[in-house]
């Protein structure tokens, strides 16, 4: 018990030093965000916008769907351009068109090369140089860079308002016909692109460097890697480096830890008796398929829309449901399926922990489930109508789509959920309160799994912690609280008290050895991954100590994963350790592919865009979807579908299951996942990071680049692992709905399967 103290001491100075960090950085970003002008006014003192229209621009952004529709300092989606990289580069050519015409009568193009060389000169100048004054809070710029501007707000208010002379932009760009039709939303959307592209290039006061640490990468306006972005990287990759040494010399040095037990002879999950509410969890694992199936033929017209931007396969459904609408419904749904099964696991958990049915508790899961439905329901239908243009900018906040990519849906929505996941902590706390109320040396995985039960249904706040008008840079780091910290961070942790619980209770484990590796592989994720979600914001308008922090904590993550194959192998193991655990052969065979996307999705490729050098190019670039596919469905999604197995199993035991289907699924899907990556995405991305590097993130977001034949051929090839990723998804939920209808059971063939099944149900003790 004096080795679990010092783990648990140990683990509350991480998590505490952890938060720590992150608030005192996050107050940095409060302090040091990019002014938002009260007033923009030209030289001759035309007034030009103000920071109430920048505001109200930001809502019409948010209101087409925001960050699904294209992205702003390259958070959101890859079809269309990154705005503020987008809106930059053509303001730069512009205001070079405007100077060559009015000094020479020609074209910039036809200029000598010494002409070229000294107006791009000028073009540093005007750009960098920072003409904010914070006493007054007004912005000069020139009359002639107000010339330029008008000329690139012209362009979008054609582009965004149907002009049909760039309906073919439109299809490349995946943006439906009239996406937005009045013409006050149309200028104020300009002024809030002119802002966030202003960020980008003007230089910090005091800085060589613009508020956006000169991302993205635009040559032409002097936006080049600072020196803090590369020294940073390289204390990154060190510090991994040294990092991975001393975890692996440690796990060496503690000698063989004998956790191998002799398996019992019997299930012992049989000796408890299912509970009503245990009963009713059996709907959620109906649901959680149900929105896994939707999600992932949302994803199919998604991706198809890179392609043929107005149609799917020649029909014209982009007018009901464009590209930004599927996008966010294939982000939500995912978010839904893999948040329920979470949930599901738990309820049903919970009693086995606690060892009793609390009074009502099969009423509080049912009234839950309610809650979930009218939240998918009404979120999705809000969603339509504000892309749509239905609801005003106000409602569209509250109702429709807040623009921010995994909390999309209104803030009605979103409330309504923080309300179920209240209601959540509350079922499962009072199921857990028994377990929690014995002796301290048998409570320690019930007790950091109720502390991480307490995270998942507190820590969701944070997406409410910014509103309609907050300013992007305090939005970001409240998002990727609730993005990283939510999902990534706590929901991982609850993860592993499920799988410690159960192969400890199973008798597979030592519970002593499975208590301490609870403890202590928390305690070492989340040394790095609390403050690492800084990793995500190093140019959304973060000063520096950002980017320090984010890129050494970020480094840490990777660390637990070196050992990763071991896990795996250990896991795979536990299969054999008795007759009886054939049953849970496919749950665990789905545990086993989580630690393989754990190293590959997570580790390898989340660790190709992490350090602050790579990021800088690759933002916004197809090397992100490849981290956050092979992150979120091979890690958390098929985490989550072997949570769903794992529970289906007691509720349909001790029936024998035909698992032909499953095993189809497993291979399916894993295979679907990685040639999804390999055939497309992945060189898709590589190809636009070279495109970044050598001409800018302007260039690599084009349609210019993105539509060549070679990237079109790239994206043809995703059919294939679409495909064969369709039908695992399939056969799935045909052995699901088998579940239900009985062809998804072998016959009983003796009466030996029966036998392990008690005639008297108890409480398995804690």
């Amino acid at each position: 018990m004096k080795t679990d103290r010092k783990l648990w001491i140990i683990l509350a100075v991480v998590v505490a030093g952890a938060f720590l960090i992150l608030g005192f950085f996050g107050r940095e970003v409060y302090r040091q965000a990019p002014p938002i002008p009260k007033r923009v006014v030209t030289e001759s003192g035309l007034e030009v916008t103000s920071a109430e229209q920048i505001l109200n621009g930001q809502q019409v952004w948010q209101s087409i769907g925001g960050q699904q529709v294209g992205s702003i300092w390259g958070h959101g989606a890859y079809q269309a351009p990154d705005w503020s990289a987008d809106w930059l580069h053509r303001e730069a050519l512009a205001l070079l068109e405007v100077w060559s015409r009015a000094e020479s009568g020609s074209a910039y193009e036809a200029l000598s090369a010494e002409d070229r060389d000294r107006l791009e000169g000028r073009l540093l100048r005007e750009l960098r140089t920072n003409r904010y004054d914070p006493q007054s809070g007004t912005l000069v710029i020139s009359d002639e860079r107000f010339a330029a501007t008008r000329e690139v707000a012209d362009h979008y208010r054609g582009l965004f308002g149907g002009d049909p002379e760039l309906a073919g932009l439109r299809e490349d760009y995946a943006i439906h016909d009239r996406a937005i039709e009045d013409p006050e939303r149309l200028d104020r959307l300009t002024d809030f692109f002119f802002w966030t592209s202003w960020a980008c290039v003007t230089e910090r006061p005091g800085e060589r460097f613009s508020y956006t640490n000169n991302w993205p990468h635009d040559p032409l306006v002097g936006n080049q890697p600072t020196a803090a972005n590369v020294f940073w990287s390289v204390i990154s990759i060190v510090l991994l480096l040294a990092a991975v040494g001393a975890f692996v010399w440690w796990y060496s040095a503690r000698g063989k830890e004998d956790e191998a037990v002799a398996a019992p002879q019997r299930d012992p999950l049989d000796g408890f008796k299912l509970t009503p509410s245990m009963r009713a969890v059996a709907k959620y694992a109906g649901v959680v398929i149900a929105l896994f199936v939707v999600q992932v033929l949302l994803g199919a017209v998604t991706a198809h829309y890179t392609i043929e931007g107005d149609a799917f396969f020649g029909l014209p459904i982009a007018q009901v449901l464009p590209y930004s609408l599927t996008r966010t419904w294939h982000i939500q749904t995912a978010v839904f399926w893999i948040a329920t099964a979470f949930l599901a696991a738990g309820l049903f958990l919970a009693p086995l922990i606690g060892g009793r049915e609390p009074r009502f508790q099969r009423l509080g899961v049912n009234v839950l489930f309610g809650a979930l439905i009218l939240v998918v329901a009404g979120s999705m239908t809000g969603e339509w109508l504000s892309i749509h243009q239905r609801l005003g900018l106000d409602a569209g906040f509250w109702f429709g789509h807040q623009g921010y990519e995994y909390v999309d849906l209104g803030r009605t929505w979103q409330i309504a959920l923080y309300v179920g996941l209240i209601l959540w902590l509350t079922l499962m706390l009072r199921a857990l309160w028994p377990a929690l109320r014995r002796p301290a040396e048998s409570r320690g995985i019930v007790s950091l799994f109720t502390v991480s039960v307490v995270a998942i249904g507190l820590l969701y706040g944070a997406g409410m912690m910014y509103g309609a008008r907050t300013h992007l840079s305090v939005a970001e780091y409240w998002r990727w609280w609730v993005v990283h910290l939510w999902v990534e961070g706590f929901f991982e942790v609850f993860a592993t008290g499920v799988l410690a619980f159960l192969f400890s209770h199973l008798g597979l484990v030592k519970t002593a050895s499975a208590r301490r590796a609870f403890i202590a592989s928390t305690a070492i994720f989340l040394v790095g991954g609390i403050p690492g979600t800084f990793h995500h914001i190093y140019f959304s308008g973060t000063p520096v100590s950002v980017t320090a922090i984010g890129a050494v904590f970020s480094a840490l993550e990777v660390v637990p994963l070196v050992l990763i194959g071991k896990e795996a192998l250990e896991t795979l193991r536990l299969e054999r350790r008795a007759s009886w655990m054939g049953r849970y052969r496919w749950p665990i065979r789905f545990f086993v592919g989580v630690a393989f996307w754990n190293l590959v999705g997570a580790g390898l490729f989340g660790f190709l865009i992490n350090p602050p050098i790579a990021l800088y190019y690759m933002q916004g670039l197809n090397t992100t979807p490849v981290h956050g596919h092979t992150a979120l469905f091979g890690v958390y999604g098929l985490l989550s579908l072997g949570l769903v197995l794992l529970l289906l199993r007691r509720l349909s035991a001790p029936r024998p299951w035909r698992e032909g289907a499953l095993r189809y699924s497993f291979w399916a899907l894993n295979v679907g996942l990685g040639l999804m990556v390999v055939l497309s995405l992945l060189p898709v991305g590589l190809a636009q990071t070279w495109a970044s590097v050598e001409e800018g993130l302007w260039f690599a977001r084009s349609s210019e680049f993105l539509q060549q034949p070679f990237i079109e051929n790239l994206r043809w090839l995703r059919i294939v692992g679409d495909t064969v990723f369709l039908s695992g998804v399939a056969a799935l939920a045909w052995f699901v709905l088998g579940l239900k209808t009985g062809w998804s059971y072998r016959p009983q063939e003796s009466a030996v399967e029966t036998q392990t099944i008690p005639a008297v149900s108890r409480p398995i003790q804690t």
